[in-house]
């Protein structure tokens, strides 16, 4: 966390570092802006410090965050410093940190890469080229217990009631109040029975009471329609992540076949010793 230390001090760096009156466009990442004994504290590592900082320091200006980052870079090292033995843990620490790091680079590299706009649009060609229509149904239904109250709904409608309003009145399934209407479905949707149903309908017609296992209906279709594909942009986020992951398992594939990679076998460790943090204390 970025804080000054009463202990040791907040005074103002009084070093003698010629890079200090450098001009601005002739620093580097490497360039020196703090001294602690002989070790050097240089601009990437300031730069990394103001990176790592919590969410809450994005809303202080650079000014506010300058000196006391070099402040606190300076307190750790003179702490470290003061370490007389790194214990083991550290050192496995550091050590998973900087394969991490190394390989996370990598992976972005392979990903800028792979994930090009070109190959996007390919990956959605290719994965909507062969895609065949498929249909899907505006419907509405109403649901009563018995087949005489299916008849005699189905009549009032026959007769010139408002198939949403017959719905209304009588259905007692969860679309009853809003006049029946299921909005749209695809094939596989619902109950084969409902579906051979709609599938037979006209638009506009009403069908004869049938039975499901949930009771008797009647049904009428309002619209169909052919199902619209996604589009590029709704998929470009799936794509790329496709595209990434290929990329990236193929030139692990081939790291891999590069190199003898030597696996433990079942029965060689206790999977329990993950948990053993006495080993690296």
């Amino acid at each position: 966390m970025l804080k000054h230390v009463t202990l040791l001090g907040s005074a103002a760096l009084a070093l003698s570092i010629a890079t200090q009156t450098a001009a601005q466009d002739e620093i580097t990442g490497d360039t020196v802006v703090a001294k602690v004994g002989d070790t050097e504290i240089t601009v990437g590592q300031l730069i990394i410090a103001r990176a790592q900082l919590p969410q809450q320091y994005s809303q202080f200006p650079n000014e506010a965050l300058f000196d006391g980052l070099i402040e606190q870079l300076i307190q750790q090292q003179l702490l470290a410093d003061a370490l007389e033995e790194v214990p083991s843990g550290i050192e496995y620490t550091l050590q998973n940190e900087r394969r991490s790091l190394m390989a996370g680079e990598l992976v972005n590299a392979i990903s800028a890469d792979a994930v090009t706009d070109e190959a996007i649009q390919a990956a959605y060609d290719a994965a909507f080229a062969d895609v065949e229509e498929v249909n899907e149904f505006n419907a509405s239904h109403l649901l009563v217990a018995t087949e005489e109250e299916a008849l005699a709904a189905k009549a009032r409608v026959d007769e010139g009631a408002a198939f949403a309003d017959v719905a209304r009145d009588v259905s007692t399934g969860p679309t009853g109040p809003n006049g029946g209407n299921l909005g749209w479905f695809a094939p596989g949707a619902m109950v084969p029975e409902f579906e051979e149903v709609i599938s037979n309908l006209e638009v506009g017609a009403v069908s004869d009471p049938f039975e499901t296992q949930f009771g008797w209906h009647v049904a009428t279709l309002n619209e169909t329609r052919v199902q619209p594909q996604p589009t590029l942009e709704q998929m470009r986020n799936q794509l790329a992540n496709d595209i990434q992951e290929a990329a990236i398992t193929a030139r692990l594939d081939e790291l891999a076949a590069a190199q003898e990679v030597v696996k433990p076998t079942v029965g060689d460790f206790d999977p329990n010793i993950i948990d053993r943090l006495e080993l690296i204390e």
